[in-house]
């Protein structure tokens, strides 16, 4: 189907397989979003689909936001420009909320890294199962800039506030083992076997009365998607005013120079 030019979707015995088709990185932009939450959309509706598995091409899960260019076809290498902040960030995250108010489990399968906004991206499912080879970072701090993508919810609830203010705080990555010691990801599998054993925790949970697993998990959810657009507009908001400062600009010379930032606080 057209809207999904960018994904691949299979459905087979109750577990719907969503695949990420933006290689060798995988960047996101409002168009790639968009096309992910209309397919969640379109499998709550479907009663064949009692689960989700989110995955992606290549190496990378997802590399985060498409900065580059900000075109509605994906193109560019992700290097930062206004024009592409300016174009992902300001429509990004209504259309971002959609995948919070998917009804069926989500179980992301993450061979590589995870950053930035492809990490938001990842804490988006109810479970992850990851590989060894998996980086995550929430690397903002680095580029002079606020967490985005809901994460100040998303990461805290998950592992718990004082270890995601590490995370924030250093912009570290940190390795799959890593995550799984903090709580970030529920199983490590080998990198050949990562999303088979995403797609078999999917079917175990297929496996049970579907409006009995899609009522728990509304109960156990309430009110995420509420905190979600609060959270999103708050950090659009401190983005967009951060962008503005030398520390911001030096920030991003210096990730895509892979060297610590000469930062001034200006």
């Amino acid at each position: 189907m057209e809207q999904f030019s960018e994904l691949g979707i299979t459905l087979n015995n109750w577990v719907a397989t969503v695949e990420i088709q933006r290689a060798p990185l995988n960047f996101f932009d409002r168009k790639l979003i968009c096309q992910i939450a209309d397919a969640f959309e379109l499998l709550d509706a479907n009663p064949e689909c009692r689960a989700i598995v989110l995955a992606s091409e290549g190496k990378v899960f997802c590399a985060g936001a498409n900065f580059g260019t900000g075109k509605e076809d994906g193109s560019g290498d992700g290097n930062f420009s206004e024009e592409g902040f300016n174009t992902v960030t300001v429509n990004l995250y209504s259309e971002a909320l959609r995948l919070f108010k998917c009804k069926k489990p989500v179980i992301a399968a993450i061979q590589g890294a995870a950053v930035g906004g492809g990490f938001g991206l990842a804490l988006v499912a109810d479970f992850r199962v990851a590989a060894p080879e998996a980086r995550f970072a929430a690397n903002f701090a680095k580029l002079g800039i606020h967490p985005g993508f809901g994460l100040t919810v998303t990461l805290p609830q998950l592992i718990g506030t004082q270890k995601a203010n590490l995370l924030f705080y250093t912009g570290r990555r940190i390795k799959g083992e890593q995550a799984l010691e903090m709580g970030l990801v529920d199983q490590l599998s080998s990198l050949e076997n990562v999303r088979a054993d995403a797609q078999a925790l999917a079917a175990e949970i297929a496996e049970n009365a579907p409006l009995a697993v899609v009522s728990v998990r509304a109960t156990m959810r309430a009110g995420l998607a509420d905190r979600i657009a609060a959270a999103t507009a708050h950090e659009l908001k401190e983005q967009q005013w951060l962008r503005g400062t030398a520390d911001a600009d030096e920030g991003v010379r210096a990730v895509s120079e892979r060297r610590p930032g000469n930062f001034t606080g200006k």
